[in-house]
């Protein structure tokens, strides 16, 4: 007889509706249990040292410390852990970006219920998972960076702004604060900047702002 499976799932997502919908979803699973729910770094980092998930469903977007910056730690120090990002940003510099901070798999908030649960099972048996409107987003990404273009990435007017102010070293809530929208927004943006720019900090963008004639 076979033994019963009992993926042990965490959950990180700063929206309790979130975190409620996707408990009443998971309830209904015999071979799942929550162990956790967090809503920001501070709570996972400190649950997850005391009880650690099979499986991690990972927003992006939270406050404090981001989905990538928590990837990052979490495969580094609980390489046990199946992360599975669970997000609305369908941006191919999104998941890439996860991908490589070594999350196992990336799905849409607005996907379906048996993807969701198809996604858990698959990363907790050790593959890596991509919703399948997001890997064609990945393929058509690869077609057209084979394709002869601009070496320059090409930035948004709102990144081209934020670009210079992080130049003037100013904060993200400065920044924030001058552009009139949220510390969230100008993080995403600074994120965004990063992966476009191919560089690792801000440093490196700044001077590869200055190089490319994107900032005096």
């Amino acid at each position: 007889m076979s033994e019963t499976v009992n993926i042990k799932l965490a959950i990180a997502d700063d929206h309790p509706l979130v975190i409620n919908g996707l408990t009443h979803i998971l309830a209904n699973c015999a071979d799942m249990s929550i162990t956790g729910s967090y809503q920001n770094g501070e709570e996972l980092l400190a649950g997850i040292a005391t009880q650690q998930p099979d499986v991690l469903l990972l927003d992006i977007q939270m406050p404090g410390q981001t989905g990538e910056e928590l990837a990052e730690i979490i495969s580094e120090k609980y390489p046990l852990i199946k992360m599975l990002a669970l997000t609305n940003l369908d941006n191919v510099f999104y998941i890439k970006n996860m991908l490589k901070k070594g999350v196992h798999g990336y799905i849409l908030k607005t996907a379906r219920e048996n993807i969701l649960l198809d996604a858990i099972r698959a990363v907790y048996n050790g593959e890596q998972y991509l919703e399948p409107v997001l890997k064609e987003k990945l393929l058509q990404d690869t077609l057209h960076s084979k394709q002869p273009r601009s070496t320059d990435p090409v930035l948004s007017r709102r990144e081209k702004e934020v670009l210079k102010f992080i130049a003037s070293n100013l904060t993200s809530q400065q920044i924030a604060d001058k552009l009139f929208i949220s510390k969230r927004t100008v993080d995403n943006h600074r994120m965004s900047l990063l992966m476009k720019m191919d560089v690792k900090n801000v440093a490196a963008l700044v001077k590869k702002a200055i190089q490319t004639g994107m900032i005096d």
